[in-house]
Formats: C-alpha cells, sequence, structure tokens
C-alpha cells in the first residue's frame, strides 16, 4: 500500500469491518473495535444516545431484524482522517428495502465515527447515523 498512511489504512480497516458485520447481522463482529465508552446516536431513539458498549450492543438486534427482512446496507462512500491518537470518518450507505431504495434512489444514510487509538489499536468511541429529513 505504498503512499497510503498506515493509521488511515487501519482506520479504513475497522470501518470496513463494521460495515460487513452489520451487513452479515454479526453482532460480535459489529461490536468488535468498539471502546467501552461508546456513544451512538442513531436514526431512531433514544435521543439522547446509546451509551456504552453493553447498550451499544443491545441496540442492534432490531436492526438485524429488519436486515434479515430484506433491507439492504451498502457501503456508497467513505473518507477517512487520521492523526496521531485520534481519528474520523464520514460514511454515507445506501440503507433500506428494495422498495425505498426505488422510491427514493439517491437517499442515503450519514455515518459519522469517532475513533481512539489505544495499545489494542484503533476503537470507536463516536457513531453518529442519520438520514436529512425529506
Amino acid at each position: 500500500m505504498t503512499g497510503i498512511d498506515p493509521a488511515t489504512s487501519a482506520v479504513r480497516d475497522v470501518i470496513a469491518g463494521w460495515v460487513a458485520a452489520v451487513g452479515r447481522c454479526d453482532l460480535d463482529g459489529v461490536v468488535a473495535a468498539h471502546g467501552d465508552d461508546v456513544v451512538m446516536f442513531d436514526v431512531p431513539e433514544p435521543d439522547a444516545g446509546v451509551r456504552g458498549i453493553d447498550a451499544y450492543r443491545s441496540a442492534w438486534p432490531p436492526f438485524f431484524e429488519w436486515i434479515r427482512s430484506g433491507a439492504r446496507f451498502e457501503l456508497d462512500e467513505i473518507h477517512f482522517e487520521a492523526d496521531g491518537s485520534v481519528a474520523f470518518a464520514w460514511a454515507l450507505l445506501r440503507c433500506g428495502t428494495d422498495e425505498d431504495l426505488a422510491a427514493e434512489p439517491h437517499r442515503r444514510l450519514r455515518l459519522s465515527f469517532g475513533l481512539r487509538h489505544d495499545p489494542s489499536g484503533w476503537q470507536i468511541v463516536h457513531e453518529h447515523h442519520s438520514f436529512a429529513q425529506a
């Protein structure tokens, strides 16, 4: 990978692994590489966010049921920045059923991530998922 900063590459790998795990409905894979103090602001409630790894883990099963019913979670675009012990990433995903995506083909789920580097590697400590208001 000549010319690619190793930190940026590692952050990309963490996020790509997370996206793949969500698509597989793999809870352990989704939770991997998250800090115990993770905060997630998601599309559904609670508006104050999900705080801590246990609450984060418990937020995913309903979404997996939706994915299993035929919805998609596909990466469309992603960008990363890493410097020292902190990094951020943002991404756009196609997220919806075939009917949703046909009705609004340009609509994208927006994601942002904050990461912290510690001795175990890069850990996601902040996630924000949102759709623009129609």
